[in-house]
């Protein structure tokens, strides 16, 4: 029998996934929450509202019923934005049977309490069920296009991470295993809210040097953070941890680094989202790290002062010079 995947979310990240699975002949359903949306994505065969000109594979289909996503397949596939993430859960609940796994590309913290995402499914599902997460430097568009793409899967359960790597894996789009769920969700987390601080310091006219430095000092606070809530160190070198970071720090593609440019230029917090016009998962993300970083007793300069621009008004600027007026100190 065809392998069958069913996709909670139909954005761009979704979407991609949803093609990348279908075009490994995978049997895939892509829900979305928009008739509307649903209703064009289903006549157009392609989601031109986030991937204008990617034509869907055959063996992609689209519904805007949950219940009948979640019965199209025991492996579920939850793509939809952090702050979204527990309240889908509970919808989708009535649904699961003792067969569902779930997986998550999702990135972030759960914005009610800071939790990681894996805490939320044990707390509103049940502990016993396998969980996986996607994550690593990935942006929509190039993975729907076909581009050389590498991911990371965790899971606790290392036959389904194999399972959903190979759904997802071809030549193209390549898929790495891993059981650290903890510290692979933390890196996801954390890179948007540096990524909107490379922004702020390239929309300051910063240079190469100060990019450079505020990726890897961010590394280390992914890593402080990240071991303390029981990542494994290794983790943060790869895809999931560096790999992402780099990514998103540097490339334009990034809604975090654009609306940290633009907030960098002087532009309104409010019109910047606007005009974005999707989720940027750092903004939550950087409240709910810095708090973390209090509970834990975890320095994170830079995750402090870019909260402190997002949701206190500090000037750009000033925010950047309290890092450099920091004492002097070790590196390591």
């Amino acid at each position: 029998m065809p392998s069958t995947i069913s996709i909670l979310g139909a954005g761009s990240w979704g979407t991609a996934l949803a093609i990348q699975a279908a075009r490994n002949g995978c049997q895939t359903m892509l829900w979305g929450h928009s008739p509307s949306h649903i209703a064009c994505l289903s006549k157009d065969k392609k989601n031109n509202h986030y991937l204008p000109g990617l034509s869907f594979p055959t063996t992609l289909s689209v519904t805007d019923n949950l219940e009948t996503a979640v019965n199209f397949s025991n492996i579920i596939l939850l793509s939809i934005p952090s702050h979204a993430f527990k309240s889908t859960l509970i919808k989708l609940k009535p649904f699961l049977n003792h067969k569902t796994k779930i997986a998550w590309a999702t990135k972030g913290f759960n914005t009610d309490d800071g939790l990681l995402l894996s805490q939320v499914i044990e707390q509103e599902l049940s502990k016993q069920i396998h969980t996986a997460i996607l994550s690593g430097p990935t942006f929509a568009e190039e993975v729907a296009r076909g581009l050389p793409t590498a991911i990371t899967i965790a899971s606790k359960t290392p036959d389904f991470s194999r399972q959903l790597a190979n759904l997802l894996h071809n030549q193209c789009f390549r898929t790495y295993t891993s059981q650290d769920i903890i510290g692979v969700q933390v890196g996801g987390a954390i890179k948007n809210v540096l990524a909107i601080a490379a922004g702020i310091a390239d929309g300051l006219g910063f240079g190469a040097n100060t990019r450079a430095a505020l990726i890897t000092r961010g590394l280390q606070e992914i890593i402080r953070l990240g071991i303390k809530l029981g990542g494994q160190p290794n983790t943060f070198m790869g895809l999931a941890g560096l790999g992402d970071l780099i990514l998103t720090c540097t490339d334009n593609q990034s809604r975090n680094r654009r609306f940290g440019l633009a907030l960098g230029k002087g532009e309104n917090k409010e019109n910047t989202i606007e005009t974005i016009g999707q989720e940027i998962e750092g903004l939550s993300a950087a409240r709910e790290t810095y708090l973390l970083s209090l509970k834990h007793r975890i320095d994170m300069p830079i995750t402090e002062q870019t909260y402190k621009v997002l949701y206190e008004n500090l000037n750009p600027r000033t925010a950047v010079q309290n890092l450099l007026d920091r004492d002097q100190k070790a590196e390591i």
